[in-house]
């Protein structure tokens, strides 16, 4: 018997590359030793280099708080848009960091990609990046009409910019319903309860990636002075949400990923809410597997794209 769903006849590969990572990370520093976030801003460690194409274009939207920062591709053919939330705990990352990955998904599922620059903490703890992703939502629901030709709308991201999409669609249905703007969700190996799965708690400091300590680091970064019983409030984790009246989601994991109960976890509760839901669990393969050269992430962006473009296709939501 195994977990995992997909990716069982590479998983040598993805094995021996996981072997080299754990090399590679064991001479790096670890995030949570660093006493000042912003310092790792940088670069982004052990995953490559960000190439910036000429595709992008950053523009600036509406937010409560000020204009909010979106690079936008848009491709030859449009049928939809996907709105993207990136990666880094909240802590790291920007909208500037997946150009390639996004420019790629806009070609091939035929979807204008507006990526969101929402502010990052220390500087900004919750709720400050879920007030510019709602507010960007908002703008998107709004305006994609006249900016795009369409009204088809996805909303996704990866590791925190999963969570972020959860607790976006969850703030637009709670206050007026428009979260129905949004025919689908793509949640990449996101975190989903803030005080720590046991997924993410038995994970220990294994190199790879991700990792206890890790998680707590952010989320101390985030979600300053909060007890454990306060960082299970729903407003916080989406995971403890009443999840029903969502849009059709897929979910992915990897098996050597902290965050492995966190998706197990949030798509049983997705589905039992009664809406549509994918899960693949991917055999062997680290936190945010798909920004790595493995035979596992070349499958999964696949994947991604296929369910993006199906999402957007003719005919009503799901």
């Amino acid at each position: 018997m195994t977990l995992a769903t997909t990716g069982q006849d590479v998983a040598d590969e993805t094995v021996a590359f996981n072997e080299k990572l754990a090399q590679t990370l064991a001479s790096a520093p670890k995030t949570y030793e660093v006493d000042d976030a912003r310092a790792l801003r940088g670069g982004l460690g052990i995953f490559p280099a960000p190439v910036v194409l000429n595709e992008g274009v950053d523009r600036t939207v509406p937010g409560r708080e000020g204009g909010i920062g979106v690079r936008v591709f848009t491709p030859p053919v449009v049928d939809g848009v996907f709105l993207h939330l990136h990666a880094g705990g909240r802590v790291l990352g920007s909208a500037r960091h997946q150009d390639v990955r996004l420019w790629n998904l806009a070609r091939a599922a035929g979807v204008a990609v507006v990526s969101v620059d929402y502010r990052l903490a220390p500087e900004h703890p919750h709720p400050a990046a879920d007030d510019d992703c709602e507010d960007a939502a908002r703008w998107l629901i709004d305006s994609a009409q006249a900016e795009f030709g369409t009204d088809r709308l996805v909303i996704g991201g990866e590791s925190s910019g999963a969570e972020l999409a959860a607790r976006t669609l969850l703030r637009l249905r709670d206050r007026d319903a428009s979260h129905r703007a949004f025919r689908a969700a793509y949640l990449a190996y996101g975190v989903y309860d803030m005080s720590l799965t046991p997924s993410a708690r038995a994970f220990g400091e294994r190199n790879l990636v991700g990792s206890t300590q890790g998680e707590r680091w952010f989320r101390k970064q985030a979600f300053p002075g909060r007890t454990i019983e306060q960082l299970q409030d729903p407003e916080i984790s989406p995971l403890y949400a009443d999840l029903r009246d969502l849009p059709a989601a897929r979910f992915v994991v990897g098996t050597q990923d902290p965050l492995l109960d966190d998706t197990l976890f949030m798509a049983a509760r997705w589905r039992a809410a009664g809406n549509e839901t994918e899960l693949d669990v991917v055999a062997e393969a680290v936190h945010g597997f798909t920004s790595f050269p493995l035979t596992v992430a070349e499958r999964e962006l696949a994947r991604q794209h296929g369910f993006v473009a199906v999402a957007v296709a003719d005919g009503e939501p799901s």
